[in-house]
């Protein structure tokens, strides 16, 4: 394992995770948390991502073969998760996460599909096939790292923008939201379509 492997697999994984763009809907899906529960909140994500990305690097495409499942498959289905989300944030209610369910919105949207989603599931498949498993490894938990790092200050972020500029820009980061799981959808139906 050299550095130069372990680069090219940080960079498609960097792009895919996006954990600059990950920060918005992190900010939104915990708005009215405490800092301990988002902090609690904040590392379900990581642990998910983690278990959820190195199960993939296991085992991901006799999985993908075994349950006869496509990158299209988990394209559509990533999208569609994403999408009732983005829905509920934008007709809902004002809201806090309930106590107890915190937890959840940790493991799922944010560990999956928002930083082991789709893209970044296959690109794991992709990069272990090309280059092997301990630099694309390496990689991927750098840039869980960095989403963490990103996550642990959003603090910061809020504190910048106080809560009605949070609050606006929920409403923005959801229907940007929206937008890219219609664009997943969207990509996955068309493969589908256009066959192999």
């Amino acid at each position: 394992m050299t550095f130069g492997e372990v680069l090219l697999c940080f960079v498609p994984l960097f792009v895919a995770m996006d954990a600059i763009g990950a920060v918005p809907v992190y900010l939104a899906l915990t708005d009215g948390l405490s800092a301990e529960e988002r902090g609690r909140v904040t590392r379900h994500s990581l642990v998910t991502a983690v278990v959820v990305g190195a199960v993939f690097l296991a085992a991901g495409r006799p999985l993908f073969d075994l349950l006869n499942i496509t990158v299209d498959d988990f394209k559509i289905a990533g999208g569609l998760v994403l999408l009732v989300f983005a829905i509920l944030e934008l007709v809902g209610e004002e809201k806090s996460a309930p106590a107890g369910e915190s937890a959840m919105v940790g493991v799922v949207p944010l560990g999956v599909p928002l930083i082991s989603g789709p893209a970044v599931l296959t690109t794991l498949v992709i990069l272990k096939d090309q280059l092997s498993v301990w630099p694309t490894a390496l990689a991927f938990l750098v840039n869980v790292a960095i989403v963490g790092l990103a996550f642990f200050n959003a603090d910061r972020i809020l504190g910048v923008l106080g809560p009605a500029g949070t609050k606006g820009l929920s409403k923005v980061t959801a229907l940007i939201l929206a937008a890219i799981a219609v664009m997943m959808i969207r990509v996955g139906v068309q493969s589908v379509v256009a066959g192999p």
